[in-house]
């Protein structure tokens, strides 16, 4: 039971993709049956000095936009059931060298690798199969944040 005495749902190791892959790393945390008290992210709110270059650079990757624009101090797009957030910056706060990225599952990396090339937009690294299961690509947006589009390798 919960705080609030209603009966909680379970998230075991199985449900879990990238623990189904059968690659677990050395020290992986492995999930208890108890959900956890934090759900999801519901949003991720990125920074820009430029909105209509931001706009223009996820709306050519797929992103589809729910709100704002070009114009707007705010604007957001649809990621699955959440959203991200480009929020204006005119004074150009400083930024930090080392920040973190925004990892996005697709359904095929190697696909949304050739639609960023094709938007003439330059990837840090091709398409790579990593050793913890998961197919990846990286590439950074016009502002310099870096985002993942990945997808759980099928298990072999």
């Amino acid at each position: 039971m919960t705080h609030s005495g209603t009966a909680a749902s379970t998230y075991t190791a199985s449900t879990h993709p990238l623990l189904t892959t059968g690659r677990r790393s050395p020290g992986a945390v492995i999930l208890s049956q108890e959900l956890e008290p934090i759900e999801s992210i519901s949003a991720v709110t990125l920074l820009t000095i430029d909105m209509d270059k931001a706009v223009a650079f996820y709306h050519a990757l797929g992103f589809h936009l729910l709100y704002g624009g070009p114009e707007a101090a705010f604007t957001s797009f649809r990621v699955g059931v959440g959203f991200l957030n480009l929020q204006l910056d005119p004074a150009g706060s400083a930024r930090r060298a080392i920040w973190g990225r925004v990892v996005f599952w697709v359904e095929d990396v190697d696909a949304m690798y050739q639609r960023a090339l094709e938007a003439r937009f330059v990837a840090e690294s091709a398409p790579t199969d990593a050793s913890w299961g998961e197919r990846f690509f990286h590439i950074r947006d016009p502002d310099g944040h870096e985002l993942s589009f990945a997808r759980p390798l099928s298990p072999r």
